[in-house]
């Protein structure tokens, strides 16, 4: 049973990590292009 529980937890901190690297990512590539970050969103970042 701990066995189950743990790999539970180790998907869900994986997912969590991945999730936070990507907005980390997203956030350099907005900059990057001129750009601000607007929450989530990135506004005024030219192509």
């Amino acid at each position: 049973m701990f066995r189950i529980i743990r790999l539970v937890m180790l998907c869900l901190i994986t997912f969590v990590a991945g999730i936070l690297f990507e907005r980390q990512a997203h956030g350099e590539r907005c900059t990057a292009k001129g750009g601000t970050m607007n929450g989530p969103i990135c506004t005024g970042a030219v192509q």
